[in-house]
């Protein structure tokens, strides 16, 4: 019994002192029972980050997670967490085995595998092994029909058949050579006594690549093999120009092919090397796939334009391509001639002369003769000189034959110092300049100076007539003196100057005051249409006030030839006459297409208007003479608005000779042509000389004949008259 009581004691007391003081730390009450508290439940409140929380009874423990560290380096802890990252790259070096790189990662790390090996199994930490390129490819496909595969531990390389190589790259496929074209005995060598020392070397040096055994240690010294080449070549080149086509074909081939053999040895993508003779730059790219992208290489005299993929060709890719761009300093005078097939497809009476540096350009890709797109070379001339309508540039290259030829070849733009040529095909490139056969038309030549005089006077005569003719003076009386004019001192300036290109500096004078009075000639042209145009069109308010006249007359032309003088002033003479170079021309020929555009619409409004009025002219009017006075008044338009320059437009073209002596006596007789036009057919003017020249007598006369015309004749010259106030007054 009283063991009974004694528990049932203990329990109340126990219950009043949870009730009173509550449980140990770590439980909580639930009724009268203490239990274990969750602290996990917060866990990364008690833990922080990386970490897990553990549970345990009445109290918990934090761990951090696999590949975190806490900062104190315990395993286990209830405060101070901060689990950080462990570098198990740098705790331990060999974690991802010899054969494989480790690259730490947050909680983790990854193994990644050397070139030629490959992991196990797919886990990221798996142990690498050797790849067996031998077994996994096919033979032929990594080494080459004619290459045999050996296996390495991490890699493999190429053992070549005999009169094969890989040039010293052990993962090459290997690619046949071809020493015989380095034979002495060719006929090149024959051609080129000294060429036969360079053969040898060469042939010697592909033998010595032939069948070769390498892994990728002592490759051949393509550098000092490249500076004995051109070295070789300076002594050819140096005494002097070579004496025969021959040898320069047989230097420029083997040259070619030696770069081809050197060029997979060089130690560097970019190799620039010069000597006295030479001047050379190689690009080479290699690799497993074929190279892309742009190429470009440059010297001195020269510019390469080309891509990777042209260079490389699109058949099999042997692991390397090679670009090459190499310019002789003097071979020029060797190759100065052999331009008998040009003769044949330009003009025998062509005379042609080498007008730039000979530079060679080399690609591995052995379908040089059709490239799959053109490469572009910029070749610097050798002496800069005006343009000129006697002289073009053309793109040619060097035949083995030993001749230049244009095929495939064609000039893309030129200027004073530079020409850019597009090829399809590679070979020895050069610019030659081509002198067209100008000798002077005496037929032209007497025609201009003859209708030059003719119109000086007719000139002096129409300038008279418009400053002391009182019955005609007004706005178009002013714009034809001042037309007269502009075109006496450019006819005179013409006449006297044009071929006195010495001195440097009176010629461009002379070609400044020809743009200038030219110019103005067009210019009051332009203002004769206009003035046309207001008379026939408008009618009233024709008049043009003189000061608005001379502004544009003599202002327009003026700031055109000063804009012109400072852009180019060196544009202002040529080599054979006092005139504008071509790069210049079109300061003039611009402004006269734009006022003969506007003349022809003013030309065919004023033309429209008048056939309106001649249907109002008297019906007795034959239908012949309207046909006839319409067409006499159309022409005399044409002639004093300056038509007849749209004849210069053909001018550019070459074997036009009737074109020429139209356009030439039009131009030299325009003096003549504005006399007749404006002063003897004018009523006003006949009528002022009648009574300057002609005596009482003769003027009775004059009247008596002009009152007692026969009928048709009286209509038609009542209609001539009709017609002559209205278009030309």
């Amino acid at each position: 019994m009283w063991f009974g009581k004694t528990l049932l004691i203990l329990g109340v007391a126990c219950v009043m002192w949870k009730s009173v003081f509550g449980c140990n730390a770590g439980f909580a009450v639930n009724g009268s029972d203490c239990i274990d508290m969750n602290e996990c439940d917060n866990a990364s409140a008690l833990c922080g980050n990386h970490s897990r929380c553990l549970n345990t009874n009445g109290s918990f423990f934090c761990e951090c997670l696999p590949g975190y560290r806490n900062r104190n380096g315990k395993s286990s802890f209830t405060t101070d967490g901060q689990c950080r990252d462990i570098n198990e790259c740098t705790d331990n070096t060999k974690i991802c085995g010899p054969f494989a790189k480790c690259k730490n990662m947050m909680g983790s790390y990854n193994c990644t595998c050397k070139f030629g090996y490959v992991k196990i199994n797919s886990s990221n930490a798996g142990p690498c092994e050797d790849i067996d390129e031998c077994t996994k490819a096919k033979n032929e496909a990594i080494c080459g029909k004619e290459g045999s595969c050996r296996n390495t531990n991490g890699s493999y390389w190429c053992e070549c058949s005999e009169g094969y190589t890989n040039y010293g790259n052990e993962r090459t496929p290997c690619s046949e050579l071809n020493c015989e074209r380095f034979s002495a005995d060719s006929r090149h060598a024959q051609s080129l006594l000294d060429l036969a020392d360079i053969l040898s070397m060469m042939k010697n040096s592909c033998l010595a690549l032939s069948g070769s055994i390498t892994s990728g240690e002592g490759k051949s010294e393509g550098d000092a093999l490249l500076e004995k080449l051109l070295t070789a070549a300076d002594s050819i080149l140096s005494p002097g120009p070579l004496d025969s086509s021959e040898g320069v074909s047989g230097l420029l081939s083997t040259v070619e092919n030696s770069i081809l053999l050197i060029g997979p040895q060089l130690k560097h993508n970019i190799t620039k090397i010069e000597t006295a003779e030479t001047d050379a730059q190689i690009a080479i790219q290699r690799g497993r796939t074929p190279p892309t992208g742009p190429i470009y290489l440059t010297n001195e005299n020269a510019a390469l334009s080309t891509d990777w993929k042209t260079a490389a060709g699109t058949g099999t890719y042997p692991g390397f391509a090679l670009a090459a761009l190499l310019s002789y300093k003097n071979l020029e005078g060797s190759v100065n001639g052999s331009f008998e097939e040009l003769k044949e497809d330009e003009n025998d009476d062509m005379s042609f002369q080498i007008f730039s540096k000979v530079v060679s350009v080399v690609v591995s890709n052995p379908s040089t003769q059709n490239l799959s797109h053109n490469v572009t070379i910029t070749l610097r001339h050798l002496q800069e000189i005006k343009e000129s309508p006697e002289l073009s540039y053309i793109c040619a290259y060097w035949k083995e034959k030993g001749a230049w030829s244009t095929d495939g070849c064609h000039q893309q733009q030129s200027n004073a110092t530079h020409t850019v040529c597009t090829c399809k095909h590679l070979s020895s490139f050069a610019v030659l300049m081509a002198l067209y056969p100008m000798e002077p038309d005496f037929g032209l030549l007497v025609v201009t100076k003859i209708g030059l005089v003719i119109s000086l006077l007719c000139l002096i005569l129409s300038i008279l007539t418009f400053k002391f003719c009182r019955s005609i003076q007004g706005t178009r009386n002013t714009i034809h003196l001042h037309l007269c004019i502009c075109l006496f001192v450019a006819d005179l300036i013409f006449l006297v100057g044009i071929s006195q290109t010495t001195p440097e500096g009176g010629c461009k004078f002379v070609a400044a005051m020809l743009h200038l009075f030219f110019l103005g000639v067009f210019t009051w042209m332009l203002l004769e249409g206009v003035q046309l145009y207001r008379m026939v069109v408008l009618v009233f308010n024709a008049t043009i006030r003189p000061l608005y006249l001379y502004v544009t007359g003599y202002g327009t032309p003026l700031v055109i030839v000063i804009i012109s003088a400072i852009i180019r002033p060196n544009g202002y003479g040529t080599d054979r006459h006092c005139w504008l170079s071509s790069d210049l021309i079109w300061s003039f020929f611009g402004p006269v297409c734009f006022i003969i555009i506007l003349n022809v619409f003013f030309f065919i409004i004023t033309v429209w208007k008048l056939a309106q009025k001649f249907t109002s002219l008297n019906p007795d009017l034959s239908k012949l003479h309207k046909i006839k006075a319409f067409t006499v008044t159309a022409i005399a338009q044409m002639c004093v608005l300056g038509l007849m320059w749209v004849f210069g437009a053909f001018l550019f073209q070459k074997g036009l000779t009737p074109v020429e002596y139209i356009f030439t006596i039009l131009n030299s007789l325009q003096g003549a042509l504005v006399f007749i036009m404006h002063c003897l057919l004018s009523k006003q003017v006949r009528e002022e000389y009648i009574n300057i020249l002609c005596t009482p007598q003769m003027k009775k006369r004059s009247d008596f004949s002009s009152t007692n015309p026969s009928s048709s004749q009286s209509q038609l010259q009542r209609a001539m008259l009709v017609i002559n106030e209205e278009t030309l007054e």
